[in-house]
């Protein structure tokens, strides 16, 4: 009994093991559970180990007894989906304004938060149905949303619940924020901090613990056992670099900020600086990057063994990246192209990493975030993404 929701379960990434599942369907055989609801909350004690996975089980629950669609590959919030439409908008506004059927002259005179929940709004007023064609929220064309269609990159739209009980409950997805996938928020730093557990010292164990010595010396009838502890100086060195540059990294940069703040006890110190699209000559100390510059040569006499962490959309201009005296900053003129910068740091330091909070699934339509994944290895800014990152910066070289 229930076995395709057993298998939809491990299909989509929930670590589901047969011995959980035998123990479900006990517990259905002694009649322990006698309704859907029951069986929703029962199921999901049973099977699923971990609070990160809550929202995928409701995703699936849905799908099973109610026939709303998967999402798609890594599916998208509809929160994401505006943000990426305000990102093609301040790239190609005619374009966009034409796939909308609106006036370019009025979508301008909005401001951005504005332009989101317009975004979402359209996204959520639809309820029609659309076949064909490349406007829109539709079925079997172009439209960069729906499904059964021909875009790129494309996601699914629909499945709205039709009852009450389990089913309902599921489908408000109230676990959204223990998922995995989407950006990091704070109501996800309880989760991110287990991510960052796994940055613990690295150093030799050179220092005796003798309150442990003793107990061992103890256990072990008189014979001495000595046990060594790493010293505190072995703790991580971090360099935080952080794009405070625009608007559209605001959400992102308080969350981050706490979060290292909050695993300080990990690190030796955790150095945090400052830049605008990409790194020139210099990154800054203070967040309005105007009093307290600190030149990228000066990194090469810091210890290699620094782990150096970028959080930024990697948006921009190919030419930012590309071109001798890219910056936008007329203050920032080194003559080096910002790409042989960021080369410069990763040979620097032999841990590094880049924080994108841009969907993973999106990188391919921005050529710049395609060039600096060529540098630093990139993740995305999710719980997912910060493990990966975690992991990488802790491989021995």
């Amino acid at each position: 009994m229930f076995l395709n929701f057993f298998y939809i379960l491990k299909e989509v990434g929930i670590p589901v093991s047969p011995t959980s599942f035998l123990i479900l369907q006990k517990a259905l055989h002694q009649g322990n559970i006698n309704s859907l609801g029951e069986f929703y909350t029962c199921a999901r004690a049973i099977l699923v180990k971990s609070e990160k996975y809550f929202d995928l089980y409701d995703q699936v629950f849905a799908h099973h007894f109610d026939g709303v669609p998967l999402p798609e590959g890594d599916g998208f919030e509809i929160d994401e989906i505006a943000r990426a439409m305000l990102d093609e908008w301040l790239k190609n506004p005619k374009q966009l304004a034409d796939a909308l059927g609106m006036d370019e002259e009025q979508l301008s005179k909005m401001s951005p938060d504005e332009l989101i929940e317009y975004f979402k709004k359209r996204l959520k007023d639809q309820d029609g149905r659309h076949d064909g064609g490349s406007k829109w929220i539709g079925t079997g064309g172009r439209s960069p949303v729906g499904h059964s269609g021909h875009h790129p990159g494309g996601m699914r739209v629909g499945g709205e619940s039709r009852n009450k009980s389990a089913v309902k409950v599921a489908n408000e997805r109230r676990y959204k924020d223990y998922s995995t996938k989407g950006p990091l928020t704070q109501a996800k730093m309880g989760e991110a901090l287990k991510r960052l557990r796994n940055l613990i010292p690295a150093g030799p164990r050179d220092r005796i613990n003798i309150d442990e010595t003793i107990k061992e010396t103890l256990r072990n009838a008189g014979e001495i056992e000595l046990i060594f502890d790493r010293a505190l100086k072995d703790r991580l060195k971090i360099i935080l670099a952080i794009d405070n540059g625009g608007w559209s990294m605001d959400p992102y940069i308080q969350v981050v900020q706490t979060l290292f703040d909050y695993a300080k006890s990990q690190f030796k110190e955790v150095k945090t600086y400052f830049f605008h699209n990409t790194i020139y000559d210099y990154l800054w100390e203070d967040p309005a990057r105007y009093k307290k510059p600190k030149s990228i040569m000066e990194f090469s006499r810091l210890d290699p063994d620094t782990r150096l962490i970028v959080l930024g959309d990697a948006s921009m201009a190919p030419y930012e990246l590309m071109a001798h005296d890219g910056s936008i900053h007329i203050t920032e003129r080194s003559g080096r192209p910002s790409i042989e910068q960021l080369k410069f740091l990763t040979k620097t330091f032999s841990h590094t990493v880049w924080l994108n909070p841009v969907s993973e699934s999106m990188w391919g339509y921005t050529h710049s975030i395609m060039a600096i994944a060529q540098i630093f290895p990139m993740y995305e800014l999710s719980l997912d993404g910060l493990e990966k990152a975690v992991e990488k910066l802790m491989v021995k070289n």
